[in-house]
């Protein structure tokens, strides 16, 4: 069993939350893929592609404003799927081969 502590940052509610991984059958591969999946549900790929060079407050300030313009759009988008006005989504097909 493998514990991974993650430093998040402040606006998330539980903050130094621990990425936990089990690791079955001394199967690593399978473990590695589940922490993966774990940290980029987190988030955490994409906090450290961004404190990894600094970013102006105007850059912030423009992306933050950017986030907020796309994350207003699907919950329009969203609700206008759910009222009917638009077409759900068509699902995708997975296929997978064991």
């Amino acid at each position: 069993m493998a514990q991974f502590k993650c430093n998040r940052n402040q606006k998330t509610p539980s903050k130094g939350a621990i990425l936990r991984v089990d690791v079955r059958d001394n199967n690593v591969d399978q473990a590695l893929r589940v922490l993966k999946k774990k940290m980029q549900r987190e988030g955490l790929f994409r906090e450290m592609k961004a404190r990894s060079a600094y970013e102006k407050p105007s850059e912030k300030r423009a992306r933050e404003k950017a986030d907020a313009i796309r994350r207003s759009r699907k919950l329009a988008r969203k609700q206008a799927q759910r009222e009917g006005l638009l077409p759900a989504p068509k699902k995708k097909a997975i296929a997978r081969a064991r």
